[in-house]
């Protein structure tokens, strides 16, 4: 088993990086494992203990009471098409309007198999290398893949920024893998978690992606619960904005009883979302060698956003980032990537509580 970067939690009162811990099966499918811990420890690709990082502030010097705590609705721009298509059902953008609520529900029963059903937020990923049908993953509870969606099978979707897909089995399989996604039997389409009425749903309005910057960036959502690809593409737009999926943590997945946040793997600037948005390769600097690593994550009325450095690829991006608050937010902590340092112990990473309002992931 190995094991690499990490989830969000508090801590002794304080907001860090604590760990998730990951397993690759036969298939080179990735699939992770979540929980939020009381203790903090950190470990490399090869699962072995390496330092953690320093606590970033103190949220003691935070006086918001979180019963107060406001969602800022947040409006997002200038985001342009890609070669993957724009707005509408099937691009990459999606079909809805920041937080605009899809409009009926899933019918169970009616889509094939063949192709992942579009609109209400679901979208195509259709870059994958023996994937079909624009699905993100395909896999049973034995942990075997298929590149079609088949009977017996969950078959995994993308959903658009700032969306999370709301299927999987509450029956996960014994051995710590994850699996989720629409049902196919007897080639039709079925919801594997019949409380949700559509297969995609809005996250915390509590932070965003903003361009500073002259190109593109694909942001890259790991599949999760399923393979943990990183192939749930956000394209944030030269000079423009794109919300992130802040599940909530107390009321989303858990993985064996323990709660699960969001994780990105960020790509170099001007890296397509065909390019970037998959399993990449050896010193690719693309996918899970990408060089920069966001996770997001909600609970107790609380959001915690961090930068997390890839034990995959130590070189520097070609921008900066940081986490910033929007005006008359309460957000506890510093935490910026710059020239190649995290501030704080300086290869750490660093995470920042978001107490009331929002926060802002800047590229510059």
């Amino acid at each position: 088993m190995k094991a690499s970067v990490l989830s969000l939690i508090a801590l002794a009162s304080t907001a860090i990086a604590a760990p998730m811990q990951h397993q690759h099966h036969q298939h080179h499918q990735h699939v992770e494992k979540r929980d939020v811990v009381t203790k903090v420890v950190y470990v490399d690709v090869n699962g072995n203990l390496i330092p953690g990082p320093s606590p970033t502030a103190s949220p003691s010097a935070a006086t918001t009471d979180d019963k107060n705590t406001v969602p800022v609705t947040q409006t997002f721009s200038g985001v342009q098409p890609s070669s993957s298509g724009g707005a509408g059902a099937g691009g990459i953008l999606g079909d809805l309007a920041p937080y605009a609520n899809p409009a009926g529900s899933f019918e169970d029963g009616k889509y094939s198999c063949d192709s992942v059903p579009l609109g209400n937020g679901v979208i195509s990923v259709d870059w994958i290398s023996g994937l079909e049908g624009g699905f993100t993953s395909i896999m049973n509870q034995n942990g075997d893949t298929s590149s079609t969606c088949k009977d017996g099978f969950y078959c995994s979707y993308a959903c658009q920024a700032g969306m999370s897909k709301t299927q999987w089995p509450s029956a996960q399989p014994a051995n710590g893998i994850s699996v989720g996604g629409l049902y196919c039997k007897n080639g039709l389409l079925y919801r594997s978690n019949t409380d949700a009425e559509n297969l995609c749903e809005w996250g915390a309005q509590t932070a965003s992606f903003e361009s500073q910057i002259g190109q593109d960036v694909a942001i890259c959502r790991t599949d999760y619960p399923g393979s943990e690809n990183m192939n749930i593409p956000t394209l944030l737009s030269a000079g423009g904005s794109a919300p992130v999926s802040v599940v909530d943590s107390d009321n989303y997945y858990t993985w064996r009883g323990g709660k699960t946040s969001t994780q990105y793997y960020v790509n170099n600037a001007g890296v397509s979302v065909e390019d970037g948005c998959i399993w990449g390769t050896d010193g690719s600097g693309v996918g899970n060698w990408a060089p920069v690593v966001l996770g997001a994550g909600t609970t107790g009325g609380k959001t915690y956003l961090s930068l997390i450095p890839n034990p995959n690829n130590k070189v520097p991006p070609n921008y900066n980032i940081k986490i910033v608050g929007t005006d008359g937010s309460n957000v506890v902590g510093n935490c910026k990537y710059e020239n190649g340092q995290y501030n704080g112990a300086g290869t750490d990473g660093c995470t920042v509580t978001v107490t009331s309002g929002s926060a802002q992931f800047v590229f510059y």
